[in-house]
């Protein structure tokens, strides 16, 4: 089999190739280091690679396969870590100065797992400081790059995960998000990214925005994610909001169609400002689930810019979190995220509360928009993928965008706690990827990926690739 062509072999196909001893686990993990070796200086996806370690673990996932030994679901299958989710023995940054040596002495709990099936951890990707912003970069690391165009952004804060998947540089990512560090990388790298259900898969240590802050899969395929939920969901005690086991296959869930759901379009949720090619490109895709049998009509849920509201909890986290380091560590912490953190100092338990108190009753106005709708469907990104090197779009001014009005389409469901998952869906005129957001009900990831394999099957997106090589 060509290189390339095992480097981008969907998890779900390298997983029964290796337990029918088709492809070696040893041969995959030799193909796509080879590949990080090659591609990774220009990308900077990966901040660490375990290569030795990753060699090692393939040498005994053969040995596994060979003898005949029960064999887990992911057995030597690839994965890469983002770099805010602790990994014991390797080290982990949370692309800060801060923790630039720190080695952890446990997994988190996606982590454990994803072993315990028999994945083998190809090293951490990279994120900005603490995950605090929608791209990613930081002073330990520096920028990381789009596969599709070495001059714009990933996203992020998962942006390394997302520039690895696009690139072939292993084929399952664990993301986390917080205001859309999954779906926003995702979505400018061109891969599926969900975002489960909050609780759904257990986050050990809590971020600064604990009750906004969720872990899932970034993979090429949905079937791949599905897979991965299958072994990083369940309950964990380590994470107290952590969900009961909810007893789903989740690849088996993807089984039928979505015909007679009722589907709410909204481009722009009643108050978001949308770039041109984006809306045109997203409006043209959302056709697709009225040709796949759903009731499809466009619709707002009716909430007004819940921005505030998403600020105040996350930067009175953040705050909260890091203020005791800026005596000693200022000079040494992203500047912009100094100005945040004393930002949120700033904020009162007052204002905490009143912001607590506007969540519950934008979720009565979801809550009720998802009685009448089964999905909702947005833009993922207000923007396409824009420069490196900068927060936001240049003409964010000119277009009459917030400063964090780009991603108005991903925040809004971390507030709600509500899965939402992002497929692409058509590019720009320079071949940038767009994506779009399908938004459950809370607790509903089975009809999200439902539709989001419904839609992968009607239009595909893995035959193209970044023009890397």
């Amino acid at each position: 089999m060509p290189t390339d062509d095992l480097c981008y072999m969907p998890a779900t196909e390298m997983a029964q190739a290796i337990r029918a001893k088709r492809v070696s686990p040893v041969e995959v993990i030799d193909a796509i280091l080879a590949r990080i070796e090659r591609l990774n200086p220009g990308l900077n996806a990966y901040c660490t690679v375990t290569a030795e370690a990753a060699r090692k673990a393939a040498r005994e996932a053969e040995a596994a396969v060979l003898r005949g030994d029960p064999l887990g679901p992911l057995h030597g299958v690839p994965v890469s870590i983002k770099d805010l989710i602790i990994t014991k023995g390797v080290r982990t940054t949370w692309g800060s100065k801060l923790y630039e040596h720190f080695v952890p002495e446990e997994d988190a709990p996606a982590v454990e797992r994803l072993k315990g099936a028999g994945a083998i951890i190809l090293g951490k990707t990279n994120s900005p400081e603490f995950g605090w912003k929608g791209v990613t970069d930081n002073l330990v690391f520096g920028i990381t790059r789009s596969p599709w165009n070495l001059d714009r952004t990933p996203g992020g804060s998962s942006g390394g995960a997302g520039a690895a998947v696009a690139a072939g540089l292993g084929p399952l990512a664990v993301g986390t998000d917080g205001g859309g560090s999954i779906r926003i990388p995702s979505s400018f790298s061109g891969i599926f990214g969900f975002k489960p259900s909050f609780g759904r898969v257990p986050v050990y240590p809590p971020s600064a925005a604990e009750t906004l802050s969720h872990a899932g899969p970034m993979t090429r395929t949905v079937r791949d994610a599905a897979l991965m939920l299958n072994v990083i969901a369940g309950p964990d005690e380590r994470d107290r909001n952590s969900l009961p086991a909810s007893g789903v296959d989740y690849l088996q869930a993807l089984q039928g169609g979505i015909q007679g759901l009722k589907v709410a379009w909204s481009p722009d949720l009643g108050h978001a400002n949308v770039d041109p090619q984006v809306r045109v490109v997203t409006t043209a895709a959302v056709k697709t689930f009225a040709d796949l049998g759903c009731h499809l009509e466009q619709a707002d849920p009716g909430f007004e810019d819940p921005e505030p509201i998403w600020a105040t909890l996350f930067y009175a986290g953040i705050g909260a979190r890091l203020g005791e380091y800026l005596p000693e560590w200022r000079d040494r912490i992203d500047p912009p995220l100094v100005r945040i953190i004393e930002e949120g100092q700033t904020i009162s338990a007052f204002q905490l509360m009143q912001a607590s108190f506007r969540r519950a009753a934008m979720w009565d106005i979801v809550r009720r928009f998802f009685e009448r709708h089964d999905l909702l469907l947005t833009p993922t990104v207000a923007v396409p993928p824009f420069a490196v090197g900068i927060e936001g779009p240049k003409d964010i001014a000119a277009q009459g965008i917030s400063r964090r009005g780009w991603f108005a389409f991903t925040f809004p469901f971390n507030l709600t706690g509500q899965p939402a998952a992002t497929v692409p869906c058509g590019w720009t005129a320079d071949g940038l990827p767009i994506g779009l957001q399908i938004v459950g009900r809370r607790y509903d990831d089975i009809t999200v990926l439902k539709a989001a394999a419904a839609f992968e099957a009607a239009r595909p997106w893995t035959d193209r690739r970044p023009p890397l090589g």
